[in-house]
């Protein structure tokens, strides 16, 4: 009787044990499935998108556009007849001066941005503006004399056209043609109807920004891989915000603008956490019913998941070697070899690329800063050179992993003074890379551009280019699941110096947690055993 009664205290006290451990990770899990999260602000914006697209004005009906505009100069008079404030505000944006603020490691400000920052796609601006600056919001930015104070300069055009028939020409400073011209690629450019334009326009829409950023690098998706010509017209399949069938969401949606300053920077150039565009404007930092999900949005970026491939239709230039360049034919023509979906993978000009679509993103941690390379610093030629840097750490609370592009390449640099190059490539001049194809001459007259010296001897580093991924978000159901990361294959596998459930392992801990288990497995047969033995007697 004695043996029962203490059989019955001692249950007890396991039972009372066991309740203790366990019942605070029931409560726990119970709590984190079942808790509803915050309530959305009626500014979410989750589905059934709208937005008012008519035009406040009818600019037809303006006199002063009643005219027959010779120059685009003369119609941005016109437009800043009326709009009288608007010069100023433009050339305050990065838009216009292609350069911020950047605090350099010592403390130091300088100004940095396309301008000058370089790339390792066609690598620099300077000394070759006329090509570059064709993407300019602004007219005849030739070279270094060009007048960023010059109110007529400004191109209204290009961002407000609504007819669809205003283009740049390529390799004209920003101006359009004055005669209808074929280039070499077979591409026909024709004079604009200015009156027609200008009494035409209205908010920016995807075709007006992507004039100019789906076709960074040269040619569509180069640069990005995930902003390209097709999001002019795609399915939600591809991007849900911008899909036809979906949300018809323009570019400005999301990049808010306030007296023409736009949200939203491009860390391969920008710098800082500064006016910057994130997912959680729209859809809160716990836009999931799941509040297990919800958990993750401290450390993992809504793009990381939504965003599982891009590059989905046209492909992107995932590598450039410059190294390869100026190889002709027998007969002294280009050669040009092209893969099986008529990317080129070979260029006399430009030398070898390496293409690839449906990419899988690689992952960075990231706060919202970048670092850069600035033209005149030393090289390591022996290690990979990071143009730009993504900074953030697990350690960071304001760091997120990111999904990235990186491009890589190799590009001329000074052996003797230890800096990159900024190469002379566009021009019709005698030491242009493109028309006499010697690296020398375009060196020379590239730095020069740039204040620094030549030493007369070259050769190519290896270089890695960081492009954050935004776009081209696909639907839910097609979103990462678990084990896309938390799994021995995990897409994350890259990133260090913190533990990932299901990814990570400590043998030590490992064979400690299952021996244990294994002993108290083997303690609970034997008390068993023996409970039944000594019943029997």
């Amino acid at each position: 009787m004695e043996t029962g009664k203490r059989s019955k205290q001692n249950f007890l006290k396991l039972f009372l044990l066991f309740t203790a451990i366990v019942l605070p990770w029931i409560i726990g899990i119970i709590y984190v499935k079942h808790t509803k999260p915050e309530p959305q602000t009626t500014s979410v914006k989750l589905i059934n998108y709208e937005r008012d697209t008519v035009s406040k004005v009818d600019h037809s009906q303006f006199a002063v556009l009643q005219q027959d505009f010779e120059t685009p100069e003369a119609v941005t008079e016109a437009c800043l007849s009326c709009h009288n404030t608007t010069a100023k505000e433009i050339m305050k944006t990065s838009h216009w001066k292609w350069e911020r603020d950047y605090i350099l490691e010592n403390g130091d400000t300088i100004q940095l941005g396309k301008k000058n920052v370089l790339n390792n796609f066609c690598i620099g601006v300077s000394s070759n503006e006329p090509r570059c600056t064709s993407c300019h919001i602004g007219y005849g930015w030739k070279d270094n004399d060009f007048d960023f104070t010059a109110r007529k300069k400004i191109d209204c055009l290009i961002c407000h056209d609504k007819t669809g028939t205003y283009k740049k020409f390529p390799t004209s400073a920003g101006y359009p043609v004055t005669k209808t011209t074929t280039t070499s690629d077979n591409k026909t450019f024709y004079p604009p109807d200015y009156q027609y334009i200008a009494t035409n326009i209205g908010s920016p829409g995807r075709s007006n920004c992507g004039a100019c950023h789906f076709t960074g690098g040269g040619g569509n998706n180069v640069k990005h891989g995930d902003i390209a010509n097709e999001l002019n017209k795609v399915t939600r399949e591809i991007d849900v915000h911008m899909g036809i069938d979906g949300a018809n969401m323009d570019c400005v949606d999301c990049h808010k603008t306030h007296r023409h300053n736009i949200s939203g920077n491009l860390y391969s150039i920008a710098s800082k956490d500064t006016n910057r565009v994130s997912c959680a404007q729209c859809h809160s930092e716990q836009p999931h019913n799941n509040n297990i999900l919800n958990l993750h949005t401290g450390k993992v970026a809504c793009q990381t998941c939504h965003i599982p491939s891009y590059a989905k239709l046209s492909s992107t230039k995932m590598s450039w070697d410059w190294s390869t360049a100026g190889q002709f034919k027998k007969d002294g023509s280009y050669l040009i070899k092209k893969d099986s979906l008529g990317n080129v993978i070979y260029h006399t000009m430009k030398g070898s690329f390496v293409w690839e679509n449906n990419v899988v993103p690689e992952y960075q941690w990231f706060n919202g800063k970048a670092r850069h390379y600035v033209i005149g610093e030393e090289v390591d030629s022996s290690k990979v050179v990071e143009l730009n840097t993504l900074e953030g750490s697990y350690s960071d609370n304001q760091s997120k992993i990111i999904p990235v592009k990186v491009h890589r390449s190799k590009q001329i640099y000074d052996t003797e003074n230890e800096y990159l190059i900024v190469p002379h490539l566009f021009g019709k001049d005698s030491t242009a890379y493109w028309t006499n194809f010697d690296w020398n001459k375009a060196s020379e007259t590239g730095m020069a551009s740039v204040g620094l010296d030549y030493s007369g001897k070259y050769d190519f580093a290896s270089t890695e280019m960081s492009w954050p991924i935004n776009h081209m978000v696909a639907p839910a159901s097609e979103s990462l699941n678990c084990v896309d990361c938390h799994s021995d294959n995990s897409r994350i596998a890259a990133l260090n110096n913190f533990y990932l459930i299901g990814r990570d392992r400590n043998n030590p801990f490992d064979y400690l947690g299952i021996g244990l288990i294994a002993l108290s497995a083997i303690g609970v047969v034997i008390h068993a055993l023996l409970r039944i033995i000594k019943s029997r007697r």
